[in-house]
């Protein structure tokens, strides 16, 4: 199952790629949420194979997931692989200079169930498509007006 959100910002690529490449500041982020964040690589600069464990609840169990980068390419590109005992998830994140102040974030999600319980989670997930998606969109909308705010406030 593929998830994509597309979404213009109104700050330039090299401010946008610089925010959504703040692990530190994602990984704090991810830690008020409840997800506990764990990174197990220390590439400085960031660098492909940067790798984190986490842990969070979903569905009322608690469950663990390994991610990894797969492609850094500052300022347009990052991949990351996530692993689980019953999930594989590929991540792509992409940046596009639309001009000199707006950015094209676009970000997509394919799941890849690995035992008949993660194919019946993701069956359940395509049956609300919909819901799933809009709520993606969400997210994805208010991360991009977030962004806007940093970089308003910065200037």
């Amino acid at each position: 199952m593929k998830l994509e959100a597309r979404e213009d910002i109104e700050a330039p690529i090299d401010f946008v790629f610089s925010q959504i490449s703040d692990f530190s500041a994602l990984e704090r982020s991810l830690l008020r949420r409840g997800v506990d964040v764990q990174r197990t690589t220390d590439k400085t600069p960031p660098a492909p194979g940067l790798a984190w464990d986490t842990e969070f609840d979903m569905r009322g169990k608690r469950r663990q997931m390994h991610l990894e980068m797969t492609t850094y390419e500052p300022p347009s590109l990052m991949r990351f692989a996530a692993t689980s005992k019953s999930l594989d998830c590929d991540i792509e994140v992409e940046l596009v200079a639309l001009s000199r102040g707006r950015t094209r974030m676009s970000m997509m999600a394919e799941l890849k169930p690995l035992n008949l319980t993660s194919r019946l989670m993701v069956q359940s997930l395509k049956l609300a498509k919909t819901n799933v998606s809009k709520r993606f969109d969400l997210r994805m909308a208010g991360y991009a007006r977030d962004l806007e705010d940093k970089y308003i406030r910065r200037a």
